[in-house]
């Protein structure tokens, strides 16, 4: 088995069929749960960024909104890293429109995909940081990426 390579876009470059599919997934999502925080997070999220072109989907949900929205989502996506799923994070993906769906609990550990967007937008510099990471992988081991990317978010939740 091979390992999958990572490849990086400028974020900028494809805004507009990003910005579509969001008001579509958003639009959806907004019939299943009327009041769920539906959010655009991610690198896609973040202009100036590097992306790997795909987009993230964040739903913050109360305690109690979150198996109920679990279950209305089972049809619609494939599950997604089930390993890492807690009371309060669930996530799912889309592969053959390259978007993630990340349901998380409002106020739990889980809930920094917001934050973790406006510190970025609002730091030029980690910005800069991150798309150094990335163009250091670009081409190389998705796996060895996902690990390095994983610290710097890791250092990044020390800051918010």
């Amino acid at each position: 088995m091979t390992a999958d390579l990572v490849h990086f876009t400028k974020t900028d470059d494809i805004q507009r069929e990003i910005d579509a599919l969001f008001a579509s997934e958003k639009e959806k999502l907004s019939g299943l749960l009327p009041d769920g925080d539906i959010q655009h997070v991610g690198s896609t999220a973040v202009p100036g960024t590097l992306s790997k072109g795909d987009l993230d989907i964040n739903i913050r949900v109360t305690s109690e909104q979150f198996p109920v929205l679990i279950e209305k989502l089972k049809p619609i996506y494939e599950i997604n890293q089930s390993e890492n799923w807690t009371n309060g994070f669930a996530s799912f993906k889309d592969d053959f429109r390259d978007l993630g769906v990340q349901v998380t609990v409002i106020g739990t550990s889980h809930d920094c995909f917001v934050a973790q967007r406006n510190y970025l937008r609002n730091h030029p510099d980690a910005v800069a940081e991150y798309n150094q990471l990335k163009n250091k992988f670009e081409g190389k081991n998705m796996d060895d990426y996902r690990k390095e990317k994983a610290k710097f978010f890791e250092a990044l939740a020390e800051k918010l």
